[in-house]
This record gives C-alpha cells, sequence and structure tokens, in this order.
C-alpha cells in the first residue's frame, strides 16, 4: 500500500477511534460508505461520516486541507458540501489523521449522470461562481492540477496515445487539435481564485437529474478557473455546456473556454482509461468513468478548431463494461 497504513480500517475500528477522541459520537451506528482513491468514508449515523486515509501518503495532508479551509468557504456555496466538523489525531490505533464531516445525500454523476440539462446547468454555474473568489495568501496549490497547460502535453499525448489504441478514440486529430487550441490560448492574467479540483463524475451528486452535491475537497486550491470550468463537458448533458458558460459570472473570455476545453481533454482521456481498467477488472479501475470521458471528448471535437460540419463524429463511441462503482 503506498504510503498507507497496515491496519484494516473496520467499523470498530472506527467506533473505537470515535469512543477514543470523541466519545459523545460512539455509539452511532457505524457503516461503510465508499472506499476512494485516498481515503475509505464510514457513515457515522445519518448526518455524519467519518473519513480515514487509507491507500497513499498524500491522503494526511489532503484532510488536514480541508478540516482548515472547508469551513471558511461552504457556507457561501449553493450546494451542499461535506464540511469538516471534528478533527482525529494520529494515535497507537491508527497511526494518521482522520476527520468528521456532515454527510451529503445523493448518487455520484458517474452512475447516475445528470438529465434535466438546464437546471443542472445552473445549479454548476452558481456552485462555481461562488467558489470561484480571489483566495488569499497562503491558500493551497494546486500539485499537478491548473498551471500552465503546456506542462501536461506529453501525458496527454501519451493517454490519448494509449485511449486511441484501444479502440476508444475514433478521431485523435479532432482531440489534438482542442489540445493544442488550449494551449495556444493566453494564460490565466486574474488573481489566483478558490477551485474544487477535482470535479470528475464522482464527487459531484445527483438527485431527480440535477446536481444535489459536491463532495471531496482534497484537491482544493488556488489558480485558473478554467480547471474546474473544463467541468462542464464532463458532467453535463449534451448541449448544456453552453447554458453552464452563459450562467457563470462573471462570463468567461474566449481565452478561459478555450483553456477549459483543454482541461476537459484532460480530464475526458483520464475518465476514458480508468473506465477501460475498470471494464477489464484492473485495480484503481471504475468503469462508471468510461461512459462520460467518451461524451466529453465527444462533444469536445464535435466544435474542435477547423472542424467541417459535415465531419462530426458518431455519438458512439465504445462503451463497456458494469455500471455501480461505489461512491468515492
Amino acid at each position: 500500500m503506498d504510503g498507507g497504513s497496515d491496519i484494516e480500517v473496520t467499523a470498530e475500528l472506527v467506533r473505537e477511534l470515535l469512543h477514543d477522541q470523541h466519545p459523545d459520537l460512539a455509539d452511532r451506528p457505524v457503516r461503510l460508505g465508499a472506499r476512494g482513491w485516498d481515503n475509505q468514508l464510514w457513515r457515522v449515523g445519518d448526518d455524519l461520516a467519518v473519513r480515514l486515509p487509507w491507500a497513499t501518503s498524500e491522503a494526511d495532508a489532503l484532510l488536514r486541507k480541508e478540516h482548515a479551509w472547508v469551513p471558511v468557504l461552504a457556507p457561501r456555496l449553493p450546494l451542499p458540501v461535506p464540511v469538516p466538523q471534528r478533527i482525529g489525531e494520529p494515535s497507537e490505533r491508527f497511526p494518521r489523521p482522520w476527520i468528521v464531516t456532515t454527510w451529503v445525500p445523493g448518487t455520484p454523476a458517474d452512475r447516475a449522470p445528470a438529465t434535466r440539462g438546464a437546471e443542472a446547468a445552473e445549479a454548476l454555474a452558481a456552485f462555481l461562481t461562488a467558489l470561484h473568489r480571489p483566495a488569499p495568501d497562503g491558500a493551497p496549490d494546486g500539485r499537478d492540477r491548473g498551471g500552465p497547460l503546456a506542462d501536461h502535453t506529453d501525458g496527454v499525448g501519451r493517454a490519448l496515445d494509449s485511449a486511441t489504441g484501444l479502440g476508444l478514440v475514433p478521431d485523435p486529430a479532432a482531440v489534438r487539435a482542442v489540445w493544442e487550441d488550449a494551449v495556444a490560448a493566453p494564460a490565466w492574467a486574474g488573481p489566483p481564485l478558490w477551485l474544487h479540483g477535482d470535479l470528475h463524475p464522482a464527487n459531484v451528486l445527483t438527485a431527480d437529474g440535477t446536481f444535489c452535491g459536491v463532495i471531496d475537497f482534497g484537491d482544493l486550491f488556488a489558480g485558473d478557473p478554467a480547471f474546474d470550468l473544463a467541468a462542464s463537458w464532463i458532467l453535463l448533458p449534451d448541449g448544456a455546456a453552453d447554458r453552464f458558460l452563459a450562467a457563470y459570472r462573471p462570463a468567461p473570455d474566449p481565452a478561459t473556454v478555450r483553456r477549459a476545453r483543454g482541461w476537459a481533454v484532460w480530464r475526458a482521456l483520464s475518465c476514458i482509461l480508468i473506465g477501460e481498467a475498470g471494464v477489464r477488472g484492473r485495480p484503481g479501475g471504475k468503469a462508471t468513468w468510461g461512459p462520460p470521458g467518451q461524451a466529453a471528448l465527444r462533444r469536445l471535437t464535435a466544435t474542435a478548431p477547423g472542424r467541417r460540419p459535415d465531419r462530426l463524429p458518431a455519438a458512439g463511441l465504445r462503451q463497456g463494461g458494469q455500471l455501480g462503482e461505489d461512491r468515492a
């Protein structure tokens, strides 16, 4: 396990940790919520959850970041988010920090995509408009996220070649055109803004066809809003990205939209490869991530620079696998 503890996390362990450090919560029922990339999530009663790092060495710092910053940001956000309530310090029982947060009900969008395009576009635009405010000095950086798109050209090229070789991208030239146009766009000249930093389909919750919550702020950072705006092509149904961009404030300039399209390519290729790994039963794969990634590339390449209308890609990019990953 990369940086993780070899201690098996069980409901009994979670109850013992609560008993030791937050005894007023120890008598609540505990049940597994999900196992994500960095953390395990355990429900505590109906309204709380415990998040414990388990698979990466970075998870400790991400949890402490959430505990420090999310309570400051949450009151202004129009969608529910998991707000840290308590922190658990490393101990003999469990040698890493952990947090208690509020529980946000809903179904991850990789398992229940948004279907009401207008409502979902307005909800996402309102959320990001509220979040994207200038960040203070000392706000966290974005690890490998944000920054100049050109720094990611080699990685995007490798991902595109891999996905193309697997038969998952029928028109790689159109994908490259979107990416190259994004790389050529002027850089963000404004102040660093607060960004969620990880708006993939498993981190946005839906109910009744629209968005009802946003989870996992471990990658919260300050930077170019284009990074988060890319989510509109990943999360929204066909035709809704334009409505999102029209509703977001302040209205993004053309260069920001171009950069956002590039970050959407970056995210879509990642989703496609993670989805294919899930189809093939490989560790870390999530079959439910493939379809939204493929749909995003179809939307992006349909409006690629220089794209002729009579050469639009077909809607039927290959999809496969069983749906139904655990909430991450």
